[in-house]
């Protein structure tokens, strides 16, 4: 059997440093119907797509699609990809690019203008996440056969229905950008990482992939 390369050298020693016991009961339980949608398409051998939606598509949503797929590269959930929108399309706010590159992605910007476009790697061998704001139902997302993950309680309650979503799952965070232009900043954007890539690190950790 082929072992496939392991993340990039940062980011794997990172991933190896999350830790479920930081996670409370009461958001594990949030976080089941997700485990559980997983767990069906892949018992159904069926290609898993989630697309992570927030107002502006520019902070939560993205930091939750770019672990999503690393995370399930890292425990070997095959068949996954990931996606994220709004409900507007802003720009994918420059710190996240940032803290996602200090813990070991390695991101090219590739066009300039009010809305980038950014090459988001996790492994020498993976396509990259290709990053930029956008709404949730944007040609370039799926159409059909997706999870709906709510990222923001704004977005959860401005979205009533999500065409072509087999399930809808509501997993908020709190939003980072409360500290823009504060000391506490990068600080600050971390931590919301640090959060979002434990709690998706303990979603695909739960899934039994039947290899």
């Amino acid at each position: 059997m082929t072992t496939k390369p392991a993340l990039f050298g940062k980011l794997e020693e990172l991933v190896s440093t999350l830790n479920d016991a930081t996670i409370p009961e009461n958001r594990k339980e949030i976080l089941q119907p997700l485990i559980d949608f997983i767990q069906s398409k892949v018992d159904d051998k069926e290609n898993i797509r989630l697309n992570f939606i927030c107002t502006h598509n520019s902070r939560r949503s993205h930091l939750s699609q770019v672990w999503a797929q690393a995370l399930a590269y890292h425990f070997n959930i095959d068949n996954v990809n990931t996606y994220s929108g709004g409900t507007e399309a802003t720009a994918l706010f420059p710190m996240v690019a940032q803290t996602l590159q200090n813990s070991g992605f390695e991101i090219v910007r590739l066009s300039e203008g009010n809305n980038p476009i950014y090459s988001i790697k996790y492994a020498v061998n993976e396509q990259p996440i290709i990053g930029f704001s956008k709404k949730f139902d944007d040609e370039f997302n799926p159409q059909s056969k997706f999870a709906a993950i709510m990222t923001c309680s704004q977005a959860d309650a401005g979205c009533p229905f999500i065409a072509g979503a087999e399930k809808r799952i509501p997993i908020t965070f709190e939003d980072p950008k409360a500290f823009d232009g504060t000391p506490h900043q990068v600080e600050k954007y971390n931590e919301r990482s640090l959060q979002i890539a434990a709690e998706l690190s303990y979603v695909f950790s739960q899934i039994n992939s039947q290899k």
